[in-house]
């Protein structure tokens, strides 16, 4: 088992930034991919962002929804097993709970269902 745990959300202005991270826990020598998602009410589950890497911790690959393209930023840190998604440019359409997810698969996919563990999510508001 993968244990998840985000933090880092909170209440920010438009225009500004925030720094999301998620430590993983467990048998993280399986998992290969990690992504964020986010769901804000009334809305399905949406995919963000999502790193790759291999078995070495090299040749990382990564991959953004058009909506957050040149705005967020995700990265990992081996030595803690945690990924990090910076926020840039924060807009209101961005005020969402967003969730950790890892997968065991080998390639990035951007489906809820491509992703075996889950975290409990941290809320991001951006007033306008």
């Amino acid at each position: 088992q993968v244990q998840l745990v985000e933090s880092g959300g909170g209440l920010v202005q438009a225009g500004g930034s925030l720094r999301l991270s998620c430590a993983a826990s467990g048998r993280t020598s399986r998992v290969y991919v990690m992504g964020w998602f986010r769901q804000a009410p009334g809305k399905e589950r949406e995919f963000v962002a999502a790193i790759r890497w291999s078995r070495g911790n090299t040749n990382y690959a990564d991959s953004y929804a058009d909506s957050v393209k040149g705005r967020f930023t995700i990265s990992r840190d081996n030595a803690k097993s945690t990924v990090y998604l910076q926020m840039n440019s924060l807009k209101p359409e961005d005020t969402a709970i967003y969730y950790c997810a890892a997968s065991s698969g080998i390639v990035i996919v951007t489906t809820t269902s491509g992703y075996h563990y889950w975290g409990q999510g941290t809320q991001v508001t951006v007033s306008s």
